[in-house]
């Protein structure tokens, strides 16, 4: 390790490169393990994923092929991943603009560390950049070693490498952040690559990939096919950012897409593949999720606060098919006026709470009095 005044008059990025120099020799040559002081204790993944290298039988001197996948196989990872690739295709670009200054380009690959996808300044004529900004090319840690491809997808969370950290020496010039991409039913779909070669070491590069894959994650659940979309988080928080928990439900309550901030949220939603229902999550019948949708398009009701069965409260907003990202009135475009729209609505919901009128405005998310004015009665009448 260097000296402590070694330390202290180093620049920051010549003291880096060598605790990843000390590292790499106490693992690879010693055969010792890294003291939590070299690299960081929260880092542990890198030497866990060299240990692995070298128990394939690896060496760093080794030359790296970058292979690629048969043109068959290549097809069928198109057609498997179509959705992916095209929901992500818009996030992707929007990605290449923030890092276009950095000499950093963007990498989109398969759960097997394929890559599917290429997006940003690559400079083709560095082979280099050539060896990995290709579609098709195997990058996973069986194939190229230590990387934030291969550490993604085996640490499912973000990740940073810089030069050294990469296992072998041909991936030394290298840097790069990684996140990890998670379907809308908890697997994970790939992942988001941000590369950069003999380029500045940019750690923050981690978070963006994160949001990025977070806000891939959040357009995948509102690409797949639901009756009823759900935003919530937390009371206080404002709803409308990736943070958001969503939900996909069927025609019937049942939960057919969740981002990772609903399973956090949702400890119903924790395990892979068991169906759950909106009534074994929420303490209100899912009808009255349709129905606050429906209040929300005519209305300008805002989100509504409800009970888990946990007895926890969160803040919700109800959207159906077409009208995630639309205003109130998106709808009013019927034969109907917008007066006849809301008075049908009012009393629909009245008639679901069996004549309660404050369940009924819990329901749509409006005061009693909104409830009483459209029914036409005075407070303490039924109708």
């Amino acid at each position: 390790m260097p000296s402590t005044q070694h330390a202290l008059t180093a620049p920051p990025a010549e003291a880096r490169l060598d605790d990843i120099a000390q590292a790499r020799r106490l693992v690879m040559a010693e055969g010792r393990e890294l003291p939590p002081q070299v690299l960081g204790a929260q880092r542990a993944w890198i030497e866990r994923s060299w240990r692995r290298c070298l128990q394939r039988g690896r060496r760093p001197e080794e030359r790296v092929e970058f292979d690629c996948v048969p043109r068959s196989e290549l097809k069928a990872s198109e057609e498997r991943h179509h959705e992916l690739l095209a929901v992500a295709a818009p996030l992707l670009d929007e990605l290449a603009r923030a890092i276009a200054r950095t000499h950093y380009f963007a990498i989109l690959t398969d759960a097997q560390g394929m890559v599917i996808d290429v997006r940003g300044a690559a400079d083709r004529g560095d082979r280099r950049v050539r060896n990995i900004a290709r579609v098709g090319v195997d990058l996973s840690e069986a194939s190229i070693g230590t990387s934030a491809i291969g550490a993604a997808l085996g640490e499912l969370q973000p990740v940073w490498l810089h030069r050294g950290e990469h296992f072998y020496r041909d991936t030394s010039a290298y840097s790069c952040a990684g996140a990890p991409l998670f379907a809308p039913d908890g697997h994970c779909a790939g992942m988001l690559d941000l590369t950069g070669v003999d380029a500045l070491e940019r750690p923050e590069l981690a978070d963006l990939a994160a949001q990025a894959a977070r806000g891939i994650e959040n357009a995948l659940v509102l690409a797949r096919p639901h009756a009823l979309s759900l935003r919530l988080n937390w009371p206080g928080h404002g709803l409308g950012g990736e943070s958001d928990a969503l939900l996909g439900l069927d025609a019937d309550g049942w939960i057919v897409a969740a981002n990772r901030a609903a399973r956090a949220l949702l400890p119903q939603l924790a395990g892979l593949g068991a169906p759950v229902h909106a009534g074994e999550v929420f303490a209100l019948a899912p009808q009255r999720l349709f129905e606050h949708a429906r209040a929300s398009e005519l209305l300008d009701t805002g989100p509504m606060e409800l009970a888990l069965w946990s007895g926890l409260l969160v803040q919700l907003r109800a959207r159906r098919p077409g009208q995630e990202g639309r205003g109130p009135l998106a709808s009013a475009r019927s034969r109907m006026s917008l007066q006849q729209l809301e008075d049908a609505l009012v009393r629909q919901a009245v008639a679901s709470a069996r004549g309660n009128v404050a369940e009924a405005a819990r329901a749509l998310g409006v005061s009693r009095a909104t409830v009483y004015r459209k029914l036409g009665t005075r407070p303490g009448a039924r109708k």
